[in-house]
Formats: structure tokens, sequence, C-alpha cells
């Protein structure tokens, strides 16, 4: 998945994930999720990939949103990284290189100390790092953490999340940014190394072209001057330190001698000593830097278009669901329970929530007490075996049913036991502790394999945290999920 659409599935899964509240459920309600998965599927057609569809999907939800809720679509754009910020760091530290007026003092060229020099070692230090990190168990982005970690979050600051005093709204952008950010790291990583790798290279550049600028208007004049070395150890050292210079250039290092002769107060015309640093500069930083620059930059290209997606995430897996198996067909079977009016609204909104908009659902007639048989008349789809909390439950008689259903060949698994507490809490208000009690002994008495037990108040539903107990139900149907 490309880093645009990556972006837009990461947004609308903290939207759809997170939205709390009567307006959040404004902002995007369970008609707008239905619709926007059906007209993405009628856009990319069966054959599409389920990236594709996500992506497609989340296109066209950002697009309305944008007409309600314009903030959340600027908090999103303003995660992506602005092209114009590895430009400008660049260009920085091309103009930052120009601007070192003096690589020395009055126009001379100390050369056991010119700038150049302290650059020379920075750059040898960072690919002696770079080197090293994978034999010391690290990634190389990890051994300069903190230089590309500040460009980053400069770079996903430079547009800020609209303000709001929403405390709702605020939770949301702040997943959305956290979300963003775990995906993102990896691409930003790279992108981050390119930039930076570049801006050394530029940087030097930049030193040798304002060096060689200047040099046309002003004589530099070479000589070095040392408290503890002598003539043969200064040339020995820079014959070392500017030998790629004078391998680039066929220049030779000048002998002792001529060296023993430019020490301070004497001097001479830096021509020569220039084109060694120049080509030095050339083989040991710009050279390496744009090198290394290059490989990031094909692996933030791969990466940017290769953004991984946790599609075995239950919020995926639930689009994913609609989306190859058409509208989802839901059979609930009340045992022993005849649901009221508010009971069958709120079970109709949890089914829309947590299998879309466009599920179907039917509700048999209420099963007697001990009648097993009628699990086998559940038919084909997700079944959902609605009990009464109230109830007291027993493994022989409401197990054996739902375990009866689960066995159906007819049934899509796992099967549902949905429990609902609506009027156990009416008559025990507040009281966590008997309620408790009362999912532990559910719980034991529903144990069967292929059943998934869901608590929920179908009275007054809280519709997200029902969503995540179905996905965990459908996810993971052996661990019981509750939704409060």
């Amino acid at each position: 998945m490309d880093e645009r659409t990556a972006l837009d599935v990461t947004a609308m899964r903290a939207l759809e994930t997170g939205a709390t509240g009567a307006r959040a459920r404004d902002d995007w309600t369970d008609a707008d999720r239905a619709w926007a998965s059906r007209a993405a599927a009628e856009v990319v057609g069966e054959r599409a990939t389920p990236e594709q569809f996500l992506g497609r999907r989340a296109a066209l939800a950002l697009e309305r949103l944008g007409e309600r809720e314009p903030r959340f679509v600027r908090a999103t754009h303003a995660l992506s990284w602005p092209p114009w910020v590895g430009n400008a760091v660049i260009a920085g530290a091309f103009v930052l290189g120009i601007a070192v007026d003096r690589i020395g003092g009055a126009q001379t060229i100390n050369l056991l100390a010119p700038p150049v020099f302290l650059l020379l070692v920075w750059n040898v230090a960072v690919y002696a790092l770079l080197a090293l990190a994978p034999i010391a168990g690290r990634r190389p982005a990890e051994a300069f953490g903190a230089l590309r970690a500040s460009l980053t979050r400069f770079a996903s600051g430079a547009g800020k999340a609209p303000r709001t005093r929403d405390a709702a709204r605020s939770v949301r952008y702040a997943a959305m940014a956290a979300e963003w950010a775990r995906v993102s790291a990896p691409l930003y990583a790279a992108r981050a190394a390119r930039i930076l790798h570049f801006a050394a290279a530029a940087l030097a550049l930049g030193m040798m072209a304002g060096m060689y600028v200047r040099g046309l208007a002003f004589e530099y004049r070479a000589t070095w001057e040392s408290t503890f070395l002598d003539a043969s150890q200064v040339r020995a050292l820079l014959a070392v330190a500017l030998a790629p210079g004078a391998w680039l250039t066929g220049l030779v290092v000048p002998d002792v001698t001529r060296v023993a002769a430019i020490r301070a107060p004497s001097g001479e015309n830096a021509a020569t000593w220039l084109h060694l640093i120049a080509a030095t500069v050339l083989a040991m930083i710009v050279v390496p830097r744009i090198v290394l620059g290059v490989v990031a930059a094909i692996v933030e290209r791969r990466r940017a278009s290769r953004l991984p997606v946790p599609l075995a995430d239950p919020y995926f897996q639930r689009l994913l669901r609609g989306f190859r198996g058409g509208a989802a067909r839901l059979r609930v079977v009340p045992y022993s329970y005849t649901p009221g009016a508010s009971a069958l609204a709120g079970l109709e909104a949890i089914v829309a929530r947590g299998f879309g908009g466009s599920a179907a659902i039917v509700v048999d007639a209420p099963v007697s007490y001990g009648d097993d048989a009628a699990a086998t008349r559940a038919g084909p789809g997700h079944a959902i075996a609605l009990f009464n909390a109230t109830a007291t439950p027993e493994r022989d008689v409401h197990g054996s049913f739902v375990a009866a259903l689960a066995a159906d060949a007819q049934a899509t698994p796992p099967v549902i036991a949905l429990v609902d507490e609506s009027v156990f809490r009416a008559r025990a208000p507040g009281d966590d502790s008997r309620l408790a009690e009362r999912r532990a002994t559910w719980r034991d008495a529903l144990t069967a394999p292929g059943v998934a037990i869901v608590f929920a108040d179908l009275a007054t539903p809280d519709l997200a945290a029902s969503e995540a107990a179905l996905d965990a139900a459908l996810g993971a149907h052996d661990r019981p999920a509750v939704a409060r």
C-alpha cells in the first residue's frame, strides 16, 4: 500500500475504532460506514485486492468527511511528510557551507586545523558507526536515532493538527498520530537518512565552492604551527589525511623540507593544498554520502510503495468480510427469552456496527427451555444465541444448546453467545461484583468449541465496546469478550 493510501486507511481506522460520544457518531455514523464499504466495493470490483478495497474505501470516506468534519481531514493531511522539508534541509546545508567565510585566519590556512578536517573526522565516524551497527546488533537507523528522529518530528509537525476544545476529537487526533507514527516509522527513517546523507554532501560541496570562489579574489596562504609536532611528523600526518586527494588528483603531498619551510610565521600560496583538501573532501565525503543517499532513496521508495497494513487486525477483518462475502447474514436465536423492543433495537445497532450497516439480521421465535433440536434450524450464516443474563445458566441446558448450534454444518463459525445484561443491570444497578460473578457463571456454562461469548447491555449498548467485543469474538473466539 502506498504512503498516501496507508495514511488514509490509518486515519479511518483511528476514527472508526476510537469514535465515541454523540458528536463522534454524528460525524461518522454507522450508515456512513456501510455506504463507504458498499461504494468502495462497487468502484474496485470483486477482483480487487484487499489493499485496493481498503484504500478506496478510506479515500471515499475522507471525501465525505471533508464536507462535515474538515478539521479531521486537515489533521490527516498534516501527518504527511511535506516534500519541501528535504529540499530545504539540503539547500540550507549548501548555503551553510558557503557561508563559512574562513577556513583559517586572515586568508591563511592552518594545515593542521582547517574546518574541513573536522568535517572529515565526523563523516569517518559516521561511516564507522554505520559499519559497526549490525555487528553490535543494532540497525543503522538506531545508531543515529536522535538526529533522524529530530528531523522526523520536525517534518511530521510541520503541518500541525487543528486545535480543538473537544476532548473526543483531541483523543481521536492523538490516536491517529500515534498509529501513523508506528506505521510510517520504517519509511520515515529511510527518508530522514536520505535527506541527511545528501545534506552532508551539500555541506561539503558548499564549503569547497565557497573556498574556491573566495580564492579568486583573495590569496590564501598555507602555514602550520604546533607545540608538540615537528615538520616530519606534520608531513606524515598530512600525507595520511590527504592521501585520497593525492590519489584522485595525482598531486604529491609536499616533502618534509617544503613543509618545514612554511611553518608559521612563514607560508606559501595555498593552491596545491586547497586542491588536495578539496579532492579529499570529494572522495571521503561527497561521493560516499551521495552513494549512501541513493541507497537510502531506493529503500525509501520501496517502503513508500509497500507500507504494510495489518490485515489480520480485527478492524480490517471486519471490513474484508463484507467485501469478500457480501452483506453478512445473521440469525438470532433467543433462548428461553423474549427480547423487548429496546433490546432488539440495541441488538440491531450492535450488529450494524460489528458487521456493517448492510448486514441482514433475522430474529427467530424464542426457543423453549431444553429444546436443543431447534439448534439445527438456525440456517446458514453467523448464528447468535441470545440469552438473558438473569437466567440461571446451566452447562447441560444452555451449554448444550450452543454446542449443538456450533455443531450445525450450516452455521458460520464461531457461534456467538450474546448474553443480554440489560435486565440484570436494571435490577442491580452499580453492583459490579454481582455482575462479575454472573459473567463467570455464564462463561463456565457456555464453554464449548466454536462458541464465543459476548456480554452487552442491549438497552443502552456501548457500540464502540460492543464492536471491540465482536472483533475479539470473531478473531479469537476461544477467549470471551466483554462489552460494557
